[in-house]
């Protein structure tokens, strides 16, 4: 019986989630021996034709072109999942869903007429059905590597959508917010980093993105409690996963904003 295929792609990303797999080193050498690696540039230039069992994505839509090539891996496609902030909210290249991208165009390029770009940066799953998501800005390859372990076995991925409190919880980890007051947003992120900033006394900044249905009103309230002022609010949740739809509702960028003093 053949073994099952695995593509990893990439899009508009920094190629981290990829490293992250690469990380793996000897279990992803295990990996090999149960599945063929048809397509992955960044471990091998040897690739393997299509059709392929598991697609792993890790980028954001950009451009025109990535839209049709993200239709084209999905049709090749039996299961696909998303990786890191990029791939599942649009990454921090996202803080251009709310401006101008033409004026972005224009500071940053010196002939931004050969700019060929979308006026957004979208998530995959905007445009093609996901079969999983894997959050986070890498993602934590503990939970990779029990997505791929799940598709071996025929079964659903252990990546339970709680908060990275109970993480906190689990690890009996005290409270920074409560006892010392460090601004966190724990409450209303998505689990995954196994509590990292918390266990260093540093309060989560977000970056496996928020929770299904997060309490943000409380959470602001809680922020301001710790001394953040709006402006700082609105920085902690701009960052990789600000094009969340949870997270869009309460993100105002320094662009948008009117500075002191000019009306």
């Amino acid at each position: 019986m053949p073994k099952p295929t695995l593509a990893v792609w990439k899009f508009a990303s920094c190629d981290g989630c990829q490293l992250s797999l690469l990380d793996c080193e000897d279990q992803l050498l295990q990996l090999s021996d149960e599945m063929t690696i048809g397509y992955f540039l960044e471990f091998s230039s040897a690739t393997v034709e299509g059709p392929y069992d598991l697609s792993l994505v890790e980028g954001s839509i950009t451009t025109a072109e990535d839209v049709e090539r993200i239709h084209h891996i999905r049709e090749r496609s039996r299961h696909l999942v998303t990786i890191g902030a990029c791939a599942t909210a649009g990454g921090i290249q996202a803080l251009r869903n709310f401006a101008d991208i033409r004026e972005f165009a224009a500071n940053v390029y010196a002939s931004p007429e050969y700019i060929d770009t979308l006026a957004t940066s979208t998530p995959i799953a905007a445009h093609v059905h996901v079969d999983h998501e894997l959050r986070g800005c890498p993602i934590d390859r503990r939970q990779l590597l029990e997505v791929l372990t799940a598709f071996l076995a025929g079964r659903r991925p252990d990546t339970p959508a709680t908060s990275v409190c109970n993480e906190c919880k689990r690890r009996g980890l005290t409270c920074v917010m409560v006892a010392d007051g460090t601004p966190c947003l724990g409450p209303v992120t998505h689990a995954g980093c196994g509590a990292l900033c918390p266990s260093l006394d540093r309060g989560c900044y977000g970056c496996f993105g928020p929770t299904p249905r997060p309490n943000l009103t409380s959470m602001t309230q809680w922020l301001r409690l710790c001394g953040m002022d709006d402006d700082a609010i609105d920085r902690v949740l701009a960052t990789f996963n600000a094009a969340s739809p949870d997270l869009a509702a309460y993100t105002h960028p320094v662009t948008e904003r009117t500075e002191p003093g000019h009306g």
